[in-house]
């Protein structure tokens, strides 16, 4: 039995919460502007969203499962306010940047679905605290010598001459999050692609007026 569940399918699993368009529209011209550096790699539109829980490798006859110990609940859009200022992250030598966020709603939303999948024992909860981010650029890593390659040793990051500049004002204003979704990510050569497996709709109290 033990064999069998070893050889059954799996899938990479994580669930974020999704932006507004507009927000991601903002993004990706903030990205061509900003992100000019040659080491820096922009993040795809698609993959702009706060991720709430990283599941790792699972069932897939267990994503059903999945999906209703993640959001079968009821749970409001989360406001939402970016900082402007990107983070580096390390500072010392940064492999990527990421955009803060002041959010204690989406704190809160990722501590309830958290608990679910903690109980469904489907999540191991993180050491360290739930960090709402966006990244929004990775750095390339420096070309490796032979022998690194063979060992398949990762190169250090280069070196960024130009950092990202702030966010522009436009991007500063609060919005909601308007859906929790789980994603599956598949590996490709050329990056992550993410397919969306499920997802909750979020209602907002307000409408969707942010005030």
């Amino acid at each position: 039995m033990a064999k069998e569940r070893l050889k059954s399918p799996r899938a990479r699993l994580f669930v974020a919460l999704d932006l507004p368009e507009s927000v991601l529209e903002g993004l990706a011209a903030w990205q061509r502007a900003e992100l000019i550096d040659e080491a820096l790699r922009p993040s795809r539109s698609e993959t702009l969203h706060m991720t709430l829980a990283f599941l790792g490798y699972q069932p897939e006859r267990a994503i059903d499962q999945i999906a209703e110990a993640a959001m079968g609940f009821e749970a409001k859009a989360p406001l939402v306010r970016l900082l402007a200022e990107p983070v580096p992250v390390p500072r010392s030598r940064p492999r990527l940047y990421a955009i803060d966020s002041e959010s204690d709603q989406t704190v809160a939303l990722q501590a309830e679905v958290e608990r679910r999948l903690v109980d469904a024992r489907f999540y191991e909860p993180e050491k360290r605290p739930f960090w709402p981010h966006l990244t929004v650029a990775r750095v390339r890593p420096e070309r490796r010598s032979g022998d690194d390659r063979r060992r398949r040793r990762r190169g250090s990051p280069m070196r960024v001459e130009n950092p990202p500049g702030p966010l522009p004002e436009s991007l500063l204003n609060p919005f909601r999050g308007v859906r929790i979704t789980l994603y599956r990510s598949h590996l490709r050569p050329t990056g992550a692609e993410y397919e969306r497996v499920a997802q909750l709709e979020l209602p907002s109290s307000d409408g969707g007026k942010v005030t």
